[in-house]
């Protein structure tokens, strides 16, 4: 492994490059706010956190985002799957853990498959035990969430008791503001078919269970955390356009929060601090895994939200952009490899 000064300056690195504001929303805000918060890295901190799930523990993940349900509930976003796998992946790599994403029950199909891009073959809970057991397999269990209020948080209950979970992830999952009303970067009301899955978020963080979270407008889970800084500088963060009175602001806060101009570079800088603490390239998600992820994503029917359109942009921003930052994560953390 290398020393921790190299790696704290890798991990540094590793903040500046996915937090550059390309898309002007105000996200150098929101780094700098969480930066000063977290007293150091927030790729780093997200990849110590993930680094000290135990041997064999389990991990909870979230990601997916219903777009446009009024229209059909099928249609989700490619800004999240691609890096929630990828640091599931990781995860498996680095802790055999046992990884659990959880996501509306119409976004399953799309998700699994670029999960299983990655490198993660489906399973049940039960079979995810033999593999943990035998490291023969790298695995991820795919479950539904609840997409009303009450229903999320009775599962919120019974999934923590039954998981024992050491550690929850979340990327580019939306979150209620403080009226309950989920909402989209252009400060409409995004609730309809959404999982609630915040409301799992907020009973680990009651019970002290570690939260990793991931976003890059300000609704996400986690955001939360420097909700401030939302309402002052990001687009509708004071006042949405749904009429319910508050700004777009996710309530649900985190222990550590990972900003980044798109939220799928959060976790392209996390899997590359982990390579850089295992010493390991294995744990990198590469150019080539992303392009992968992005033909996969398209032929799974998930739009570049942006611009309304099933491509492989995300967030606006053309493929190219998506490889080259992966490659800048690894050249990065390369002495450290």
């Amino acid at each position: 492994m290398a020393n921790q000064d190299l790696i704290t300056r890798l991990d540094n690195r590793l903040d500046q490059l996915v937090n550059i504001d390309m898309g002007e929303r105000g996200v150098e805000h929101l780094f700098e706010a969480a930066r000063a918060l977290q007293g150091g890295s927030l790729a780093g901190a997200a990849a110590d956190a993930l680094m000290a799930v135990p041997e064999g523990g389990t991990v909870i993940l979230t990601t997916g985002s219903v777009s446009r349900a009024w229209i059909t509930p099928d249609l989700g976003e490619n800004d999240g799957p691609s890096g929630a796998a990828a640091i599931a992946r990781a995860l498996v790599l680095a802790r055999n853990a046992t990884c659990v994403m959880l996501c509306e029950e119409t976004l399953l199909p799309a998700i699994r498959n670029t999960c299983q891009a990655a490198g993660l073959f489906p399973v049940s809970l039960e079979q995810a035990a033999i593999a943990r057991a035998d490291k023969s397999l790298a695995t991820i269990v795919m479950l539904p969430y609840a997409t009303e209020d009450a229903a999320g948080q009775a599962q919120a209950v019974q999934m923590l008791d039954d998981l024992q979970p050491d550690l929850l992830f979340s990327t580019e999952r939306v979150g209620r503001n403080e009226y309950g009303v989920y909402h989209s970067m252009k400060g409409i009301d995004y609730g309809m078919g959404r999982a609630r899955v915040d409301f799992l978020f907020d009973e680990a963080l009651a019970r002290g269970i570690p939260v990793v979270a991931v976003g890059d407008g300000g609704n996400e889970i986690g955001m939360g955390k420097v909700a401030d800084h939302v309402t002052a500088h990001v687009p509708y963060g004071d006042s949405c356009q749904c009429g319910c009175g508050g700004g777009i602001g996710a309530v649900t806060g985190c222990d550590v929060l990972v900003t980044a101009a798109c939220s799928n570079w959060g976790c392209t800088a996390i899997a590359a601090a982990m390579a850089a603490r295992a010493g390991s390239a294995r744990l990198l998600h590469t150019p080539e895994r992303e392009a992968l992820l992005l033909d996969t994503m398209v032929a799974n029917g998930l739009i570049n939200s942006t611009h309304g359109i099933v491509d492989d942009s995300v967030d606006g921003f053309p493929r190219q952009s998506h490889l080259a930052v992966a490659e800048l994560c690894r050249t990065i953390v390369s002495r450290a490899l």
